[in-house]
């Protein structure tokens, strides 16, 4: 998969990671998340979307940190929680969603597939352990997207490594941007209310 990686990236990680802190960048990063791929979906299905993916992606944020707590970079589990997002996506069947096309779906499970396997994570169950105990409201799904998917938002061909694209435009391949001496984590998205991508 290919994603970005700036002070704000490493600004949430920082913030996800510190006490108190913690709380609020997490709210602040699960409204951002799902503003974002909201929309990217019809306007007549955001609505009925928001719900669900506001507690998808608070569950995410705690697969986040637990990525980094097993050594995982930052960029690494970044994208652990994307391809769990894609897999959330693409079994409902959102591709105009998803970031990666379906026939990349298990590729991007092997690469981290210790990972998964250890949080009960699978393609059908994209949150495996880090389902909340009340579970994640439940959304109308688009299964007939699945027959004629255009994935149209989505990048092919990065399965293989996690690409990092930095702000000058260059893509890292296998790691990821060096992090800063010093990082506020006020300046992580939502918490700067500057519009960011994820």
């Amino acid at each position: 998969m290919k994603i970005r990686q700036n002070i704000r990236h490493w600004a949430a990680k920082k913030a996800l990671t510190t006490p108190v802190v913690g709380d609020v960048a997490n709210d602040k990063l699960v409204d951002l998340h799902t503003s974002i791929f909201l929309n990217k979906a019809d306007e007549e299905r955001r609505k009925e979307r928001r719900d669900h993916l506001d507690g998808f992606f608070d569950a995410t944020m705690d697969a986040y940190v637990a990525a980094l707590e097993r050594g995982f970079t930052e960029a690494e589990a970044r994208e652990i929680t994307h391809v769990q997002a894609n897999f959330d996506f693409f079994n409902h069947g959102w591709t105009e969603m998803m970031e990666i096309p379906g026939d990349e779906l298990e590729t991007h499970y092997r690469r981290y597939e210790e990972f998964f396997t250890d949080h009960a994570i699978t393609i059908d169950d994209p949150l495996g352990a880090f389902r909340p105990a009340d579970g994640v409201p439940e959304a109308p799904e688009t299964p007939d997207r699945l027959e004629t998917a255009a994935y149209e938002n989505a990048l092919a061909g990065f399965a293989d490594d996690v690409y990092v694209e930095t702000d000058e435009g260059e893509t890292v391949v296998g790691g990821e941007t060096e992090a800063p001496d010093e990082v506020d984590p006020s300046a992580a998205p939502g918490l700067d209310e500057d519009e960011a991508s994820v």
